[in-house]
């Protein structure tokens, strides 16, 4: 089974830039009340932006790609959301050339350009939009090149929809993510072991 946490928030462009196989998990999507005013007022002439941040708490992901749906429940705290974050700058500078997030009228655009070594060469871009305090949505497609696994070379497109279930619940931390089977794992120690 394939583990997509689009940070996100992704997939996702930025997560097959952040994935070192097809089931290692992504950085997921990432996004803030602040940035809930100013994705909805964003004038008509997109540029760069600042890396918006969630409200912490407990966060519901349901992720669609490739035919197949994950759910999965997140705890996102200050700390976890600036590392581990949808726009990917929680990834090596060495490893993407480009990383870029935009403002839009509708909320946010990002691209990503990676170089994964044997695994292969990732272009990727996407858009969340939403209210970053209790919802939103980010969409993504990416294309893996020059992979060694052949069935990595290939063009995907995920979805992720998100909301804010309130707090984090006794015994989970920053970075824990509850999976629908019940496996429980936590994004920044899985992150360190790279």
């Amino acid at each position: 089974m394939r583990i997509y946490l689009v940070l996100g928030a992704g997939a996702l462009a930025l997560a097959a830039c952040s994935k070192k196989d097809d089931k290692a998990p992504a950085a997921e999507a990432s996004a803030s009340a602040s940035a809930s005013a100013s994705g909805a007022n964003a004038s008509a002439t997109a540029g760069p932006v600042a890396m918006p941040k969630r409200k912490p708490g407990l966060w519901s992901h349901t992720m669609v790609a490739d035919g197949s749906t994950q759910t999965m429940k997140i705890c996102i705290d200050a700390d976890t959301d600036a590392k581990m974050s949808v726009w990917g700058q929680a990834m090596s500078k060495e490893m993407c050339s480009k990383n870029v997030m935009t403002a839009t009228p509708g909320g946010y655009a990002f691209e990503s350009e990676c170089d994964l070594g044997n695994m292969g060469h990732t272009v990727g871009k996407g858009t969340v939009s939403g209210d970053f305090n209790s919802a939103y949505t980010v969409k993504t497609t990416s294309t893996v090149t020059g992979s060694s696994i052949p069935q990595a070379n290939r063009t995907s497109e995920m979805t992720l929809e998100a909301k804010w279930e309130g707090e984090c619940p006794a015994g989970m931390k920053g970075g824990d993510i509850q999976l629908a089977n019940g496996m429980k794992l936590n994004m920044e120690a899985m992150a360190a072991k790279k």
